[in-house]
């Protein structure tokens, strides 16, 4: 029987020891649907803080129960290491590791590259490694697998080597790790079997595709569309500002159109790792192709400039008032780059915050999710959103929307509330001023 008969014969019975490196926001999640799915998992990450938690039973991500690990944790189906020689266990890896980008926007490949080295230090003949980070077409087959064939392996006979795209999206109450569709695409065909035998063990859909670059492709592909479309309605909130035009309107009403629209809502910027960063990957790629992306830069300058724009509104607003930035006290409601998450990356409000604060501007925040957060060596602590606080301050900024804030106390106590997310559109008048990203009478009592 060949490598791959047994592979799949192993993970078809789930006697396959399942790996899974990095144990983040895609990782645990991931973990967690091979174990309850009644396989042997040995999550690895380099953080023994993350890993005694996890091996306690307690859970660092929101959208995974500490409960269901615990659970998996004492049936013996879930443990964390960070030992690395534990991957000589596993039968199949998946790896699930950051990919930042370095400040001159070239992707970060440092992780990827040392959990392919740890792999290729511990690998053997008849072992499935998935690549699950998003990054750059191309890394499968130019990183990843001279690592496995450094180690004497020939891809597609003695090891599988394949890229599925985590789809993530934290908060998401209907769309998760098990439901969402999972891209899967090999280096060889005999790659993308196993790979999809794999997944089709714990997830809803596993979707094949003709290779791993196509695959990777697929995930920036979904988030560059993302980024377009919110540079798009970004820019027509600029646009409707200067026309005296409410965006908000403009969008509810285009979206009765049964074809042809998808509604798509402006906003302070963009946050969280996909949207922000995926579509740079593609550019980069594409520049060493001498090619120049032009939509994707176009979008990123539109998006990075919006949370310049809530600054300049929030400085209008408190000129209106006969009052400066420099001095005034501005509550920032949200810190986490999306409505009802604790999840802080790329959060434009961090943006916000910093530019109200480099022109004189005293800036306290509340955010339930986030009780505080270190940034440049200082320590922000979320306040209580009392009447006080609301009160007090000259100005109240909505970066985030959290649905558990009473907006209507706060537009009810606050002077001028500055609403980057609609969410004061269906509220009873308060006393003081609502100012949207673009409204018919930007400055009018409401």
């Amino acid at each position: 029987m060949q490598l791959k008969d047994q592979l799949i014969a192993k993970i078809e019975s789930r006697s396959a020891c399942i790996g899974i490196v990095g144990l983040g926001y895609v990782g645990l999640p991931l973990a967690l649907e091979f174990a309850k799915a009644g396989f042997k998992v040995i999550g690895y990450d380099v953080s023994e803080r993350v890993v005694n938690a996890l091996n306690d039973g307690k859970s660092h991500i929101q959208d995974v129960s500490g409960a269901e690990l615990a659970k998996q944790v004492k049936a013996g189906k879930f443990e964390a290491t960070t030992d690395e020689s534990r991957m000589q266990e596993m039968d199949a890896i998946s790896i699930a590791v950051p990919t930042p980008l370095a400040k001159t926007r070239d992707p970060d490949m440092r992780f990827v590259l040392a959990a392919a080295d740890a792999i290729g230090r511990n690998c053997r003949p008849g072992v499935l490694v998935v690549l699950e980070s998003t990054t750059y077409p191309g890394t499968t087959r130019e990183l990843m697998q001279p690592k496995l064939e450094a180690a004497g392996l020939t891809i597609g006979e003695d090891v599988f080597l394949a890229f599925s795209p985590e789809r993530v999206d934290p908060g998401n109450p209907i769309w998760n790790t098990k439901n969402t569709p999972k891209i899967v695409g090999g280096i060889t065909a005999n790659c993308t079997e196993v790979a999809t035998a794999l997944y089709e063990t714990c997830l809803d859909t596993v979707v094949p595709v003709s290779g791993t670059e196509t695959a990777e492709l697929v995930k920036l592909l979904e988030n560059t569309f993302r980024s377009v479309n919110i540079g798009l309605v970004n820019e027509m909130a600029i646009v409707c500002d200067k026309l005296g035009v409410n965006i908000w309107e403009v969008i509810d009403a285009a979206a009765t159109k049964p074809f042809g629209f998808m509604k798509f809502t402006p906003g302070p910027g963009i946050g969280g790792h996909c949207i922000p960063l995926d579509p740079h990957y593609l550019a980069w790629k594409m520049r060493t192709l001498n090619y120049k992306t032009r939509f994707i830069d176009l979008a990123s300058e539109i998006n990075s400039e919006m949370p310049a724009v809530v600054v300049r509104k929030v400085a209008q607003a408190l000129n209106e008032e006969k009052k400066a930035v420099n001095g005034s006290r501005v509550l920032v409601l949200g810190v986490a780059y999306k409505r009802d998450i604790d999840d802080m990356r790329e959060s434009p409000a961090l943006d916000v915050i910093r530019l109200l604060e480099s022109q004189g501007a005293e800036v306290v925040y509340h955010d339930p999710y986030v009780p505080k957060y270190r940034e440049d060596g200082h320590e922000h602590v979320s306040v209580a959103l009392t009447d006080e606080e609301i009160t007090r301050a000259d100005a109240v900024v909505i970066v985030t929307d959290h649905t558990i804030v009473d907006y209507q106390r706060v537009v009810r106590l606050a002077g001028v509330v500055v609403d980057t997310r609609n969410a004061t559109a269906k509220l009873a008048k308060g006393k003081g001023r609502i100012v949207s990203l673009a409204s018919a009478s930007p400055y009018a009592t409401v």
